[in-house]
């Protein structure tokens, strides 16, 4: 098992929906279907080498620090915070939000990521998960990487919100 982030794209009426009923995100989360109103990304326990990669920073130093790029993985907002999805509760960005996100990453090159990427700093720093010594946590990350942008792409050409969780 493990920490597992996920990114749910939602249009307003079903972020709007979460809101006055959370138990419908459960639903939605953990459906099987995505639809032209929702999609999943699971970004398995790359989330946190990714943030470092994006910003050079642990996500503890970003909460110390505020980093602007935090809503990369957190939210502002919380949608229930009663509602706990694994590992607290699922927050979101607004679509105006998502987008300032997606410009964060959207012109990073695989060499910019690639250059960031330094396995002692990221153990000395405690990034999770442990794996920053293998020979393939690189080509993970980067993987995962394309993978998160092009989900934030697509949310913003359809003017989604983005839902993150850890479970």
């Amino acid at each position: 098992m493990g920490m597992i982030q996920y990114y749910l794209r939602v249009d307003q009426k079903v972020l709007e929906s979460f809101l006055k009923d959370s138990k419908v995100l459960i639903d939605v989360a953990y459906s099987k279907n995505e639809s032209d109103d929702y999609a999943l990304l699971d970004l398995d326990k790359a989330w946190e080498g990714i943030f470092y990669l994006v910003t050079g920073s642990s996500l503890a130093d970003a909460f110390t620090n505020e980093l602007p790029q935090l809503p990369l993985l957190f939210g502002p907002s919380q949608i229930d915070p009663e509602l706990d999805m694994g590992y607290g509760p699922a927050t979101f960005t607004s679509p105006e939000q998502t987008k300032e996100m997606y410009n964060i990453i959207k012109d990073l090159s695989k060499d910019e990521l690639t250059a960031r990427f330094d396995s002692d700093k990221m153990f000395e720093q405690d990034l999770y998960p442990d794996i920053w010594d293998d020979e393939n946590a690189l080509d993970y990350l980067l993987d995962f990487f394309e993978d998160l942008r092009g989900f934030y792409k697509d949310a913003v050409e359809k003017n989604q919100a983005m839902v993150m969780f850890l479970s």
